[in-house]
């Protein structure tokens, strides 16, 4: 089960400065408008601290941690719901995603063209908000337009509204522009900055005395998203993060890591990953009688170390 986030802003606001940042994935950054045409698409690794502290315990051959999905969407501007600036093509990429992360603009440099004209985060905002909201209501006006087929579509399109997605909203800016920033809840990162310490080492880093944001960032949009993370150890092999959405049962989970999984499950051993660091082994774990049995109607929850049975 895997989850996307899509980048998504006016053009020149830094969003493929942070897909670079984030994936480690070279791309064209370019200070004019639509560099970005087809949308580039980088895995990232979720940080865990869990996950590296049930390892230590397994001490397991490999160890895999759960991911999250970012796809770099070419810049919206005004009347992107009509076609304009190839308009619809873009925001047709963002109904695939399952959260968006808008970058709005807070920095002044001659060199970056400003498709806006001014630093103007509250204006930028709206007027992303405005293109997803009529995108939105073209698609309700088709739908209606076509009635005898809209059942078939309904429920579907429904959840796949581009204004009704969780959505994070991120200032970039580079210390120096003064400008108001947005009502709504937001970040705030020089993502020039972060690109410079993704192509640093630890120590280089360290050296500098600079701190990156990226990892509050990924994990904003793991929350954002409702999700949950658990963990299995396949035998002392491999200690693996999974990603499930919140309030899902075990054979889901099941599901999420083998197909079979959820159709043979029977039960489950489950134990919170804290009890088994605690313990120091699964085989301990259960000597203490730390690890429960579960069945098919256990509601997964956050930090689950689980075995399942089929």
């Amino acid at each position: 089960m895997s989850f996307s986030v899509g980048i998504v802003g006016l053009p020149n606001v830094g969003k493929s400065t942070l897909f670079k940042a984030l994936t480690k994935i070279p791309v064209d950054i370019a200070a004019y408008p639509f560099t970005t045409i087809h949308p580039n698409v980088g895995v990232v690794t979720v940080p865990d601290q869990r996950l590296e502290k049930i390892a230590e315990v397994i001490k397991p051959q490999k160890v895999t941690p759960t991911v999250i999905e970012f796809i770099d969407i070419a810049g919206l501007v005004k009347g992107s719901h009509k076609g304009e600036g190839l308009g619809n093509q873009f925001l047709a990429q963002i109904r695939n995603c399952d959260a968006v992360l808008e970058v709005v603009r807070a920095f002044e440099d001659p060199d970056v063209e400003n498709a806006a004209g001014r630093i103007d985060p509250e204006h930028d905002i709206e007027i992303i908000k405005i293109e997803l909201e009529m995108k939105d209501l073209e698609l309700a006006e088709s739908k209606l337009s076509s009635r005898p087929f809209a059942k078939a579509r309904e429920s579907k399109e429904k959840e796949n509204l581009l204004s009704k997605k969780p959505i994070i909203y991120l200032l970039n800016t580079n210390g120096k522009t003064q400008c108001q920033g947005p009502k709504v809840e937001h970040l705030v990162m020089n993502l020039k900055d972060e690109l410079e310490m993704s192509e640093l080492s630890e120590k280089e880093i360290k050296e500098l005395e600079m701190s990156s944001q990226l990892d509050q960032l990924i994990l904003g949009c793991y929350n954002i998203l409702d999700l949950i993370t658990f963990y299995t150890i396949k035998g002392g092999e491999e200690t693996r993060a999974w990603t499930l959405k919140q309030g899902l049962k075990a054979p889901t989970a099941g599901g999420v890591v083998h197909t079979d999984f959820e159709e043979k499950f029977i039960r489950a051993e489950v134990i919170n990953w804290e009890k088994l660091v605690e313990a120091k082994s699964w085989a301990k774990a259960r000597e203490l009688g730390w690890i429960r049995i579960v069945g098919k109607d256990y509601v997964m929850e956050d930090g689950d170390v689980i075995e399942f049975k089929i």
